[in-house]
């Protein structure tokens, strides 16, 4: 197992396949990328997957850019070993036609961007993309057993704050019998640029704290999640969080095949896409040891 020097387990592995994107979110950090360069091919991401699998990492995420833009996005799911869960995040652009082979080739759940039901507000905050195919993909994920399905939204100041009861409304449609949705409010950070969005969600958190059923606080970052009724939300919240920091099992790989030990850091990745078997397992290992704290001191 992979533990850094501030004896935390690493379990989770966020491996970038694209750097490509068919929107243009104003909020969107393209999880860290700053220049992403050639993306890595079926082969390599096999071998970088394969990888982690042997140093223990137990959950990978396909994140991009949107991943379904890779036209060989369903070979890669093929080509990965047994993780005991396979995710990915996407806007949901492509979703609707795709949801089936790709659960039928090994994808668990996917994690769904959607920050409003509005279809000018959804098309100012994308650049343009149309929120009725992100709603039709929704729907197809549900049917294709690709659950829990996570719809994440960010809040964003005079944008969408005032809309989060619409949104838990719409993911409780989906749970009748049983939790099948949930809502995944996410603070944005400010430190992209989005100062004038930026929305302290705590005074959200404290609403539906009120009216919950039951708590349950996840391991990873010790995220909060509030049963109500039949809707489920969850909190995050990664801004000047010690919590975030110090709870965090992740580990990145950018799509042209570096390892990223933090995503708001860029001076400490390393490039593991030509190493031979030996040389890549040596060279993740140094790198969760680069991994520190971003927001606290442990």
């Amino acid at each position: 197992m992979l533990v850094d020097r501030f004896g935390r387990k690493i379990t989770n592995l966020r491996i970038a396949i694209t750097n490509k994107c068919n929107l243009k979110c104003v909020y969107c950090h393209r999880e860290g990328e700053l220049s992403p360069g050639e993306e890595m091919n079926l082969e390599e991401i096999r071998k970088i997957s394969n990888a982690f699998y042997r140093l223990g990492i137990k959950k990978v995420k396909i994140t991009g850019g949107e991943p379904l833009l890779r036209k060989d996005v369903v070979e890669i799911i093929q080509s990965m070993p047994e993780f005991s869960e396979i995710s990915m995040t996407t806007n949901g652009s492509f979703l609707s036609r795709r949801a089936y082979e790709l659960a039928e080739a090994g994808l668990s759940r996917v994690n769904v961007s959607l920050d409003t039901l509005d279809d000018k507000k959804y098309s100012k905050i994308t650049g343009g993309g149309e929120v009725k195919k992100v709603i039709d993909g929704i729907y197809a994920a549900y049917d294709a057993g690709l659950l829990p399905i996570k719809v994440n939204m960010v809040i964003m100041k005079e944008i969408n704050e005032d809309e989060v009861e619409d949104l838990l409304n719409f993911t409780s449609g989906f749970n009748r019998d049983g939790i099948n949705v949930i809502l995944q409010l996410i603070e944005l950070m400010k430190m992209f640029g989005m100062d004038k969005y930026y929305v302290d969600i705590t005074p959200i958190e404290e609403k539906y704290s009120k009216k919950a059923r039951a708590v349950v606080i996840r391991e990873m970052h010790k995220r909060k999640q509030y049963a109500i009724d039949k809707s489920v939300i969850e909190f995050v919240k990664p801004l000047d969080n010690s919590e975030f920091c110090m709870h965090c099992n992740r580990i990145r790989v950018t799509s042209n095949g570096k390892v990223k030990p933090c995503l708001l850091r860029n001076d400490n990745l390393i490039d593991i896409r030509n190493l031979d078997k030996e040389e890549m397992e040596k060279a993740i290992k140094d790198a969760v040891m680069l991994r520190e704290p971003f927001f606290c001191n442990l």
